[in-house]
């Protein structure tokens, strides 16, 4: 097969991953982007296997049909409310499966003639040790992300004073080993030592991460599997792997940078792991102190009677109560009433960056209701009623009224200023941040505790009524 032909197939490959990169930057257009982009990496896998020389392709069937049945499965059996963790293995797998190439690749060179002295080679092994330093800091990284998200272990930070000192020294470690092995490519003992230091700077970088800042993590997880992706496309002299993870590489370190933006965080400190640092545990009975007020459907069903404007805030309670086509239903029946509704999306809620505007997509949800938070802050006091479900940390006032507050400064939405605020909840229990709202003891908020689904429809079968 021609190179030229296969350059231009790879072409046509880079061309659709852009085009659908841009198409998923809309709602509207998602399913397309998405569509494009898989087809550019069918061509992209088509023409490799056909171009290269494949001495067998027995592994290579036995591999797509593993992974074709376990992603069926996955993608099938996977709730919503598990997205954020499978995003998490996901990316650990990327990170996996570029470290596992790069080191095949260095173990063929050793039992071989190893790597030619020359820049040519020189760069072979450059590349080779990137991977495995990224590759490595991934796969652990997103385990640990993972883990937290599935509350295997603690969503609070987990470390110790001087951790990033820890940090500091294990990259050193891990540069100063990629220096010693470029220079001697043959230190078998030196390489796993590489693997080692950055399967533990992986941990060590997300563990002293806040559950509240996963969605900055898994964007940050997301764009180093594709750094490594890129490195290994040079390992192999593959162009579109070269496209692609620079491609998922930029697009994701931009997406960290809007998540940064989204909850005041420094980009730096979630490079290092040094993440919501903040005062001491704030006991929620002095933040409430007896002043919640708790309410039924029906009262809630009278409220909406007489309101012309609510906005439906929606977070991850919704997710976990599958409420989304509740909240739809619910929607309908109040602009049937003449009832103006929108939803407020903030760009961290849920435990990824897009999670309630796919929830809200599945539920048929118009694109045009779904207003993002520096829209719909403004018109927060001319709201009758805010619906809030589920939506904890990201609705918090101690964002912006305590120092103290391991989210102060970070944007939220001002729910508080509308004329009532209706919580939906289970209990008082704290969101992922580990914080108590005072928003719940707000003398224009109502708690409306149970399942949000069964609350949600007990809202709409009272309004219907009404």
């Amino acid at each position: 097969m021609s190179g030229s032909f296969v350059d231009i197939v790879y072409l046509a490959a880079a061309v659709l991953f852009v085009l659908g990169i841009k198409g998923l930057t809309r709602p509207k257009t998602a399913v397309r982007g998405n569509l494009m982009s898989a087809t550019g990496m069918l061509l992209a896998v088509v023409i490799t296997l056909f171009d290269r020389d494949i001495i067998s392709f027995e592994y290579i069937i036995a591999g797509m049909l593993t992974g074709g049945i376990i992603g069926g499965l996955m993608a099938t059996r996977v709730q919503m409310t598990s997205m954020p963790q499978m995003v998490a293995l996901l990316n650990g797998c990327g990170g996996g499966a570029s470290l596992g190439l790069a080191a095949a690749s260095y173990l063929l060179a050793m039992e071989g003639a190893g790597y030619s002295g020359d820049l040519m080679g020189t760069l072979a092994v450059v590349f080779v040790m990137i991977t495995v330093l990224i590759g490595a800091v991934t796969l652990s990284g997103s385990v640990v992300a993972f883990a937290k998200l599935q509350e295997l272990i603690s969503g609070q930070p987990i470390g110790f004073v001087g951790m990033k000192f820890l940090n500091a020294a294990l990259f050193a470690g891990a540069l100063a080993s990629l220096i010693m092995l470029t220079l001697n490519p043959g230190n078998t003992a030196l390489f796993w030592g590489l693997i080692a230091i950055a399967m533990v700077l992986g941990l060590t970088l997300v563990l002293p991460i806040g559950g509240a800042d996963m969605p900055v993590v898994i964007a940050l997880l997301n764009s180093y599997s594709g750094i490594a992706a890129a490195a290994a496309g040079f390992i192999l002299g593959n162009t579109v792997l070269i496209v692609t993870g620079s491609l998922v590489g930029a697009s994701g370190l931009i997406l960290t940078n809007i998540m940064c933006v989204a909850m005041n965080r420094s980009l730096t400190n979630v490079l290092f792991g040094v993440m919501a640092e903040g005062s001491d545990a704030i006991d929620a009975d002095e933040v409430y102190g007896g002043k919640v007020k708790s309410a039924q459907a029906e009262e809630v069903a009278m409220i909406l009677e007489t309101a012309r404007r609510v906005v439906i805030v929606p977070g991850f309670g919704l997710a976990m109560a599958q409420a989304q086509h509740a909240v739809r239903e619910l929607a309908d029946v109040m602009e049937a009433r003449g009832i103006e509704v929108e939803y407020a999306i903030h760009p961290v809620a849920g435990r990824m960056p897009g999670h309630m505007n796919v929830l809200l997509a599945e539920a048929e949800v118009p694109y045009d209701k779904m207003v993002e938070m520096d829209q719909i802050n403004p018109t927060f006091e001319q709201t009758d009623v805010a619906i809030v479900i589920g939506a904890n940390d990201v609705t918090n006032p101690m964002a912006r009224e305590d120092k103290g507050s391991p989210i102060y400064g970070m944007p939220i939405l001002n729910v508080d200023k509308a004329n009532t605020v209706v919580v939906i909840k289970r209990s008082m229990s704290p969101g992922f941040a580990g914080l108590p709202n005072p928003l719940f003891a707000a003398d224009n908020c109502l708690m409306v505790f149970g399942d949000g689904k069964k609350a949600v429809i007990d809202i709409t079968a009272n309004l219907d009524l009404a």
